[in-house]
C-alpha cells in the first residue's frame, strides 16, 4: 500500500510539472474551449537587421488561456525561418502545436497572424546567403542599414481573426504536400529569450483573457520580454491585424519568398553606395555547419523600393497532456 502511495504522489507530481509548463517546452498541452480570437494591433518598428518577426498567440496556464506579445526575434542561426505555434481542433480538445525555427515555414494551422503570415508561408522576407531582406510592405521597416523590397501581398482568402484550425468555427486548412515534406527537416526550439518572453507574460495576470477580454494593453514588443518599452503595441479595435498593411495572404505561397521579385537595397535605389548592415545585438551565428537552405531568387527582375502602399481589409481548466 505505501508503494502505491508513493507511485500516486509521483505520478501528481509529474502532472504538476506538466500543467506548470510553458507551451515551448514540448509539453501538448489541450483545452476543451477554444482560445479567443486574436487581437487587433500594430507592429513595433524593427529593432534592427537580422530580426524577424514572431507573432503573438494565445498560450494557456493554470488561470486560463493569457496573451503572448508578438515581437521581433534573432534566429537561433542564420538562415533560419519562424513557425509560429496553433491551436487545432484533436480528439475532442484544442490542442497546442509549438511554435519552432527552421529552414522553411511549415504549417500553422492556417491562422492568419498578420505581418507576413498570411496563414500559409511568410511573405515579410527570405533569407540571401547571410543577409535577411525585408518586405516593407508588410513589416515595419523604419531604419535604412538593413536590406528591403516592397512587394503587395495579394489576398484571395477569407480575412479574419480566427485563432484555431478545426473544430466548430475554426479554420479548415491542411498542410499542403510541401508542408508535410519540411516536417522530416531538422527543427531548432524557440531561443531562450523567446521562452522567457512567454513566462513573463505567464506571470502578468494583465495578458489573462479573463482579465483584459481579448484586448491586451501590450499587444507586441519591439524585443522579448521588453514589455515596458515605449516601442510597443497595444491592442485596439477593428478586424485588422495591422494598420499600415492589411494581412494580404498569397495564393501558394508555401515558401517565405517564392514569386518575391529580387530585392535592391534602399541605398542602392537612391543611387548610394551599399553600406553594410549593422546590428543592435551580435548577429547570430551559425552554429550547425552548412547553413540552412533558403529560397533565392537569383534569376528574378531587379525591383526598385517603392514608396509604403496603404491597402485596404477588409476559461476552461480541463486540461489533457500527451
Amino acid at each position: 500500500m505505501q508503494i502505491l502511495r508513493l507511485v500516486r504522489c509521483f505520478c501528481f507530481v509529474l502532472l504538476m510539472l506538466a500543467l506548470t509548463s510553458p507551451s515551448f517546452a514540448g509539453v501538448s498541452v489541450s483545452v476543451t474551449i477554444a482560445p479567443p480570437v486574436l487581437p487587433a494591433y500594430e507592429q513595433p518598428p524593427c529593432p534592427g537587421d537580422g530580426y524577424i518577426w514572431t507573432p503573438g498567440y494565445w498560450a494557456y496556464g493554470p488561470d486560463g488561456y493569457y496573451w503572448v506579445p508578438g515581437t521581433w526575434a534573432t534566429p537561433p542561426t542564420v538562415g533560419l525561418l519562424w513557425t509560429p505555434g496553433y491551436w487545432g481542433w484533436h480528439e475532442g480538445v484544442y490542442v497546442w502545436n509549438a511554435g519552432y525555427w527552421g529552414p522553411h515555414v511549415g504549417f500553422y494551422g492556417g491562422v492568419n497572424y498578420g505581418f507576413g503570415y498570411v496563414g500559409t508561408g511568410y511573405a515579410g522576407g527570405y533569407w540571401r546567403g547571410r543577409n535577411f531582406f525585408y518586405n516593407r510592405s508588410v513589416n515595419n521597416v523604419r531604419i535604412t542599414n538593413v536590406h528591403i523590397y516592397n512587394r503587395t501581398v495579394i489576398n484571395n482568402v477569407t480575412v479574419n481573426r480566427v485563432s484555431y484550425n478545426g473544430g466548430h468555427g475554426g479554420i479548415s486548412a491542411r498542410p499542403t504536400r510541401d508542408q508535410e515534406r519540411w516536417t522530416r527537416e531538422r527543427r531548432y526550439e524557440p531561443t531562450g529569450m523567446q521562452m522567457r518572453h512567454e513566462h513573463a507574460a505567464g506571470r502578468d495576470r494583465a495578458f489573462l483573457a479573463s482579465e483584459n477580454h481579448g484586448r491586451p494593453a501590450i499587444a507586441a514588443t519591439a524585443r522579448p520580454g521588453e514589455f515596458h518599452d515605449r516601442e510597443r503595441g497595444a491592442a485596439r479595435s477593428g478586424d485588422a491585424h495591422d494598420r499600415r498593411v492589411e494581412n494580404h495572404p498569397v495564393s501558394r505561397h508555401e515558401n517565405s519568398s517564392r514569386d518575391i521579385g529580387r530585392p535592391v537595397e534602399r541605398q542602392e535605389a537612391h543611387g548610394n553606395p551599399v553600406a553594410q548592415p549593422a546590428h543592435e545585438t551580435r548577429r547570430p551565428e551559425n552554429r550547425g555547419g552548412s547553413q540552412p537552405s533558403a529560397y533565392h531568387p537569383e534569376s528574378a527582375r531587379p525591383q526598385k523600393s517603392a514608396p509604403q502602399q496603404e491597402a485596404h481589409s477588409g476559461r476552461g481548466h480541463d486540461q489533457r497532456h500527451h
